[in-house]
């Protein structure tokens, strides 16, 4: 396995598990504001958490989707100009 190999590998890994990762935490998030609670404060911090993770793991999955799309550019010019 070479290098490009290797690293589209893991970014195709580490970007479906940043989207699986994303869902997840949204469908919590709405389970929880949606919950039947008796306890506002907890209820708001339990909500402000989850909406805190929520945005780091779209985030992730953003940024890993970018960076997988980066490196499958860079597999198809070095397939063109080295022919691959």
């Amino acid at each position: 396995m070479d290098l490009i190999e290797l690293i589209d590998y893991w970014t195709s890994r580490v970007t479906a598990i940043a989207w699986a990762l994303f869902l997840l935490t949204w469908s919590i998030g709405w389970a929880i504001k949606g919950s039947p609670i008796p306890s506002s404060k907890v209820k708001k911090i339990g909500t402000s958490m989850v909406e805190d993770a929520v945005w780091a793991a779209f985030w992730l999955a953003l940024g890993s989707t970018v960076f997988k799309a980066i490196v499958m550019f860079v597999n198809i010019v070095t397939s063109a100009v080295f022919g691959g």
